[in-house]
């Protein structure tokens, strides 16, 4: 017998331990239809957050739906070496430990992020665990750890490897100097993924640079004419003009047309630089003039290309200022230099303005949370061009579809506008350049040391001590998990996989390079499908963010927190001590008693509920609290079915007689609708309505409809009946239970293994077992449309009593005009009786004369019939009157005062106003009553 209450810690650890000891989440038979999805590697250094914890609910959900259809499914799994992230990580241990990276030399170095990795980066893998995830663990898995691949192991480092060679052989990766996003604090180039554009209040300077040849003749913007010293440009980083090689203007542009070709000086600097026309200028933006410093600005870049510009750095790779420029800023800090700059600019008079109010972005290194500077430096490029062109093509013929498609603009847009890709970085921990230099600098690129050599006849070399950017090894994935280089058979079952399921964010930095890469050196498209997730953000529609105090760890959501604890971890190491107020604030206001523990399946089912095709969804803790009810329905539904079939006679001997009633006929014909609703589901990614269709179906249909009923079938004396209605019941929740198995793996395995005996079905596990599939021909429409009229019947006599507020335990006479309209009347007439707690109900040709609330259902007027004292039933009626009239005054109240309309939240003004209405309809139907009581008297 199951226990008296659902409590989820008691059976999800040791059901997920029995699950993966059996084996269970291996892919197995090649010659079935494979089913492949490809888990977004996380960073080794990272937890499990909001975002993973909705992805990997959708990817699990399918993975167990097609393993339960059948299909030889492999959920490839693994984590990111994370270059910057980790190198941050060990760092900063070893900088607690009184130590420094460059004491420690590369080698000692990377042998101690190995043994981090070892100790503590399988956290994420371990959490994965925690919400379900049956993946294909030991897939790929190169420690023995059980957490799949890891991109930095020796098999997907000689892909990488393999990969570079060959693209620099075909002539598409080229080392160069180019500007990219550089963090001065780290050393290190960036991804653009990994700048945070921050919204701040600035300074805008206007700076005029003069004329050589002296003041020059214009006009302002309304064509009056005026003298100009000079240029004026505005700028909000002034130390950068020490690199400017030219002030641009719109060649349109009537006010300096005249001027372009002339020199300017370029002040504090012993240089002249000239006027160019260039289209990228707004004519209305500030002065219609602007500086080009073409290595600190990557628009400038762009120009100083088009206009054969010098390319003058002023800063070193720790953004201080170098001997490029004037004497008197050398050594300065980037921002110690900015105000001796201006400071130099206002004395000497060519400092026009400063706007100190200027809304401005400032882009910052999300790693290390300094702003990031455009520098020039020698970098390793890959040539995108003709990758993008076949990336486009595969799109566009449909090999790769996008799920919602409007994504599909989003990856076209970004392959249209692609530059080359900066693929170096420079650290220490990651994959390593495989390029050597001699003495004279030519490189030779080799897949290990000793080719090196080969190539270079001997000489003496030296390593390149850059690393590749993450996401070079990232995009090999597809194909690098199953084998290649290598031909294996995986290579050829799962290549390409099935579906990717990842976040809009990375469209750009991961999915279009998959798709280019696995292309180029397979053949194949890396994935048939890529659905884009929705991006979770918290209950208000706000992003979720350490600094705000709004993220949700979803163990919490699972095991439960309480407040102090939540607190302490909410608080605990910000970068800013003022956040902490603010968070504690809103720690206190949304989580007044700490987080209650919803266990993994109402988390599940809150974020499949929540999959639909929108771009953001509000993550709410009123939904789980939903469907931990729902949860907690379930085991009871089923802990009643259980006892009421347990030893007895279930219909397993199908020479037994049974008999199905239209009320049995009509569950298992609902069945069939849900099970062809969860199917289409599944195949369009509409995760959300496979959620509603068996939430429904469970919670309206078979718990609140269909087991009551049977309540009513099993005291039948007819042994076929209770035979029939037995049977049903079992192999009704049977099913249920694999339908929802998918997204609630942990109770459907716990109520299957209990309620799949009664039901004939044989086996280990639920995961195993069929997944339902509708069969249309138990659809039974007349028996949907009996249950219609006793459902129609049965609300309205239940509506007659609690108008008359009758007690629960008073049955009462009920009164029909004429009989319901089904095939089966008594049926009907019999179960609404049971399920309205009737004593009777009456067929007459009028109702009685009384003042008891009427309803009409189809032709049929029926009445509820109770005999009372006229008098104190008008009082009744009078003070309930009179406590509706006041609840009307209160709420009119509230609605005639402006400040509550405008300020309070929109859902609770909607509140307001529906309680209203529902007050003054029940006004009318007491006043009726009253009428027709007086009437009477």
């Amino acid at each position: 017998m199951l226990d008296k209450s659902f409590s989820p810690a008691a059976i999800e650890q040791a059901w997920y331990q029995r699950w993966e000891a059996a084996g269970y989440f291996r892919h197995q038979d090649h010659a079935k239809p494979a089913y492949c999805i490809q888990l977004p590697p996380p960073n080794v250094t990272g937890t499990l957050h909001m975002g993973h914890a909705f992805q990997q609910t959708l990817m699990d959900a399918l993975i167990r739906y097609h393993r339960m259809r059948g299909d030889n499914t492999s959920w490839v799994v693994g984590t990111d070496h994370a270059g910057i992230g980790t190198e941050i990580v060990v760092t900063r241990q070893l900088e607690a430990e009184g130590k420094s990276k460059r004491e420690l030399g590369r080698e000692a170095f990377n042998q101690r992020v190995w043994e981090w990795k070892k100790q503590s980066g399988s956290t994420i893998t371990r959490q994965m665990r925690r919400l379900g995830a049956s993946a294909n663990w030991e897939y790929a898995d190169a420690d023995g750890q059980k957490a799949g691949y890891f991109t930095a192991d020796p098999r997907m480092s000689r892909a990488v490897t393999e990969v570079f060679v060959r693209w620099y052989e075909e002539g598409l990766i080229y080392r160069g100097k180019k500007l990219v996003n550089w963090d001065p604090v780290l050393g290190t180039g960036v991804s653009d993924l990994e700048v945070e554009n921050e919204e701040t209040v600035g300074t805008m300077w206007q700076i005029v640079y003069p004329f050589v040849d002296g003041p020059q003749p214009s006009q302002d913007k309304d064509s009056k004419p005026v003298s100009l010293r000079g240029m004026t440009i505005a700028t909000t980083r002034p130390e950068t003009m020490l690199a400017d090689g030219a002030v641009a203007v719109h060649p349109e542009d009537e006010r300096y047309k005249h001027l372009i070709g002339k020199l300017v000086e370029l002040p504090l600097c012993d240089r002249n630089i000239p006027i160019v026309a260039d289209e990228m200028v707004e004519r209305e933006f500030g002065t219609g003039c602007v500086k080009i410093t073409g290595a600190h600005d990557f628009n400038d870049y762009e120009a100083a290309l088009r206009h054969k510009l010098p390319l003058i750095v002023v800063m070193t790779l720790d953004a201080k200022i170098n001997e490029n420029a004037p004497k008197q800023f050398q050594g300065m800090d980037r921002y110690v230099a900015r105000k001796a700059v201006v400071a130099q600019l206002e004395r000497e008079h060519y400092l026009v303005s400063a706007d100190k109010t200027h809304k401005m972005v400032l882009p910052k290194s999300a790693r290390s949370g300094v702003v990031v500077e455009p520098m020039l430096s020698d970098q390793w490029f890959v040539k995108m061009e003709g990758l993008a062109r076949d990336g486009l093509e595969v799109v566009a013929r449909g090999e790769v579809r996008f799920i919602p498609e409007h994504w599909t603009a989003t990856y076209k847009h970004f392959l249209e506008n692609i530059h080359d890709w900066n693929i170096s970085r420079q650290l220490w921990w990651g994959h390593q350049i495989p390029a050597w230099y001699d003495a004279e600098g030519n490189i030779f690129v080799a897949r290990d040391e000793k080719a090196a050599i080969e190539k270079a006849k001997g000489k003496k070399l030296r390593r390149d001590p850059d690393v590749l950017d993450t996401w070079f090894s990232s995009q090999l994935v597809p194909f690098s998990s199953l084998g290649w280089p290598d031909r294996t058979p995986d290579l050829e079952v799962f290549l390409p996989s099935s579906v990717l399921v990842t976040g809009n964010d990375i469209i750009f930095l991961w999915v279009s390079r998959m798709i280019m890469a696995t292309r180029h050196f397979t053949g194949k498209v890396p994935f048939r499908d890529v659905y884009i997730n929705a991006i979770v953000r918290d209950a208000e529609g706000a992003k979720m963010s350490k600094s705000k105090g709004n993220t949700i760890d979803p163990l919490d959501l699972i095991d439960g927190i309480s407040l102090a604890d939540l607190l302490k971890k909410s608080t605990s190491g910000l970068m800013k001590d003022e956040h902490q107020q603010r968070i504690e604030k809103y720690v206190r206001t949304h989580y007044p008693n700490g987080i209650p523990a919803f266990g993994v399946d109402a988390v599940r089912f809150t974020f499949a509920s929540l999959a639909s095709f929108s771009i953001t969804l509000n993550f709410d803790l009123g939904r789980c609290e939903g469907y931990r009810n729902f949860c907690n329905k379930l085991w009871n539904a089923a802990r009643f079915v259980l006892m009421n079939t347990e030893n007895r006679d279930c219909g397993l001997d199908e020479k037994l007689p049974a008999k199905l009633s239209f009320v049995d006929r009509w569950i298992i014909s609902r069945l069939q609708r849900v099970e062809a609703a969860a199917e289409q589901g599944f195949a369009e990614y509409r995760f959300d309505n496979v959620a509603a269709s068996i939430y429904s179906f469970v919670w309206d249909e078979y718990c609140d409809w269909y087991v009551e009923l049977a309540k009513l079938q099993l005291q039948s004396p007819d042994e076929a009946v209770q035979r029939g209605t037995r049977r049903t019941l079992v192999r009704v929740l049977e099913t249920a239970l694999r339908l929802l198995h998918p997204i609630t793996p942990f109770i459907t395995e716990e109520l299957w293994q209990k309620v799949a005996p009664l039901a004939g079905k044989k086996g280990t596990t639920v995961m195993l077992q069929p997944y339902p599939k509708s069969q249309p021909e138990k659809i039974d429409e007349s028996a949907e449309r009996d249950m219609a009229v006793l459902k129609e019947w049965t609300v309205a006599a239940r509506n007659l009593r609690s108008e008359a507020k009758i007690p629960p335990g008073e049955k009462l006479t009920m009164y029909a005009t004429s009989p319901p309209p089904a095939k089966d009347a008594d049926l009907v007439l019999v179960s609404t009786q049971g399920l309205a707690r009737l004593s009777e109900i009456r067929q007459v040709a009028a109702l009685p004369d009384s003042t008891a609330p009427v309803a009409v259902v189809g032709d049929a007027r029926i009445m509820l019939y109770k005999e009372v004292d006229p008098a104190l039933e008008a009082e009744r009626i009078s003070k309930e009157i009179a406590r509706v009239n006041g609840e009307i005054a209160k709420a009119k109240a509230q609605l005639a005062n402006p400040s509550f309309v405008e300020r309070a939240p929109a859902h609770v003004v909607e509140e307001v106003r529906k309680r209203l209405s529902n007050n003054q309809q029940e006004l009318l139907k007491l006043e009726e009553q009253l009428q027709k009581l007086r009437g009477r008297r």
